[in-house]
């Protein structure tokens, strides 16, 4: 027993010897001069003299501090300090630093944010005021669900520093964790039920549009009702952001623009429009010259936010710019253009006719790149291509939905991958959720007409609608949040139904 303690003082000893010497060497490198220095750092390492230069009062405070300890503290003192755990980095840095901060705002880009000539420059606490100013200004007031954020800010900030120490106790642990498969299964689809996601504003009419933001956990509706609203995605409660009514002007399809910033909308009769820009809170009627056509209601977003294009009578086809909304030219196909739908990159048009033949368009060009008929087709309604360009299916009148593959497009008679025969009334609307893992189809003839198909097994899930159990009236279109997290349904009773996808965790 008395072997250990003698042990542990003779270690002590041998490291105290070493730390004199170490503070005997620096004092002697003090005195040394510039040459021999230098020298003596290639030949042995410069490493410490090196931080010695940087940090000279950090280093004299720390020598100092090893001094005091061994001739001050006891023994047993400094061997407990020893034992202390490393300190952590702080879990937060605090906004307000850098708050009184200047900002110069004679840019271009903050003079709109200037009320006099003499603002030359202003604090970075005043430009956030003004900006949160003019954002309460463009949707009318503060957001409901930006009041929360506010509130629940601090409450972040609380939790951040738990949230640091939990990691840190995950990471000393071993063992093995099992996460869920990133692969959608067939079969049964986890999926539940929320509140309807226009429930802060229901419409007394046909809803016509349901979109998710491409951008924001919002999401677009429209229809008879004359007005578009904006809803706050939680599940819960979606309240509601802004509503903008449309005097006299029906809605017949609205679509956000390609940055997420205006909302385009058509009305069944003549062919004036409507942009709402939702950060200037302005609402601009449009009315195209040069376009001869008497009607523009159905239309498509191109996604690289360059186009609209608008489906007019007798088969034309309208391209437009997004930015000057002037007319740039006309496409024709036999018989009635039905639908039509982009390319992920924007640069083909895909189009279906009443004739049940299928076109494919150069965007540039604007010339015909192939047409072919859709396989036992007699009349087409409604066509959709899947986000990673992959799959382009097409509806018609029989209920069938024939989905070719993308490598067989420029064919004469390419032969679809899968015929889709769940329904039995006249495909009305498709979507394909952003993973490529599922496709919606459904059709407005009968209630709980929903489908939703399993990707690439191509079979449907059968849990969805439920049996016997009618929930979907009359369903007039569909739409899947950026991520999938969440589905949505426009039905002719003025409800946008919300579904949660429990497979994605994401919005």
């Amino acid at each position: 027993m008395s072997a250990r303690p003698e042990k542990r003082r003779a270690e002590r000893q041998v490291e105290e010897a070493e730390r004199q010497k170490n503070l005997k060497r620096l004092q002697v490198m003090g005195e040394q001069p510039d040459e021999e220095r230098r020298l003596e750092e290639l030949l042995f390492g410069g490493e410490e003299a090196l931080l010695e230069r940087l940090q000279p009062t950090q280093r004299k405070d720390r020598d100092q501090t090893l001094l005091d300890e061994s001739s001050s503290d006891s023994e047993v003192e400094n061997e407990a300090r020893s034992d202390l755990p490393p300190h952590k980095r702080a879990a937060w840095v605090d906004e307000e630093d850098g708050a009184d901060d200047d900002v110069e705002m004679t840019h271009r880009f903050r003079k709109n944010l200037v009320k006099s000539s003499t603002e030359k420059t202003l604090t970075m606490r005043k430009l956030q005021q003004r900006l949160k100013e003019q954002f309460q200004t463009a949707m009318g007031g503060t957001p409901s669900w930006a009041e929360r954020k506010v509130k629940n800010k601090r409450k972040d900030k609380e939790d951040s520093a738990e949230e640091s120490d939990d990691d840190d106790d995950l990471l000393r642990k071993t063992g093995n964790f099992v996460s869920a498969s990133s692969v959608l299964p067939k079969g049964i689809l986890q999926i539940k039920k929320c509140t309807d996601a226009n429930h802060a504003r229901p419409s007394t009419c046909n809803l016509t549009t349901t979109q998710f933001h491409p951008l924001a956990q919002v999401i677009l509706t429209a229809g008879n009702d004359q007005a578009i609203s904006l809803f706050q995605v939680d599940g819960k409660t979606n309240p509601k952001i802004q509503s903008v009514c449309l005097q006299r002007f029906p809605v017949f399809k609205a679509r956000f623009s390609a940055d997420g910033e205006q909302v385009i909308a058509t009305t069944k009769h003549g062919k004036m429009f409507y942009k709402y820009d939702m950060m200037a809170g302005a609402v601009i009627p449009l009315n195209v010259r040069g376009m001869q056509d008497w009607q523009t209601r159905r239309f498509e977003v191109s996604p690289d936010g360059q186009f609209l294009l608008f489906l007019g009578s007798s088969g034309y086809l309208h391209l437009l710019s997004s930015k000057t909304n002037e007319f740039v030219g006309s496409m024709k196909v036999n018989g009635l253009a039905v639908a039509a739908a982009f390319s992920p990159d924007g640069s083909t048009v895909y189009t279906n006719s009443d004739e049940g033949d299928v076109y494919v368009w150069d965007v540039k060009s604007r010339r015909c790149l192939n047409r072919f008929t859709d396989e036992g087709c007699l009349k087409g309604t409604c066509i959709a291509i899947s986000r990673n360009g992959q799959y382009l299916a097409c509806g018609c009148s029989s209920g069938i939905v024939n989905v070719y593959s993308r490598d067989s497009l420029n064919q004469s008679s390419p032969k679809p991958i899968k015929s889709i025969t769940n329904l039995v009334t006249a495909v009305s609307s498709m979507a394909f959720n952003p993973t490529t893992e599922i496709l919606a189809i459904a059709s407005k003839d009968t209630d709980d007409a929903v489908k939703l198909i399993h990707i690439p097994s191509f079979t449907a899930f059968s849990n969805f609608p439920m049996f016997r159990r009618k929930t979907i009236h009359l369903a007039q279109e569909m739409d899947f949040s950026p991520r999938s997290g969440f589905f949505s349904i426009a039905n002719n009773r003025g409800k946008a139904l919300l579904y949660r996808v429990k497979h994605y965790t994401d919005f």
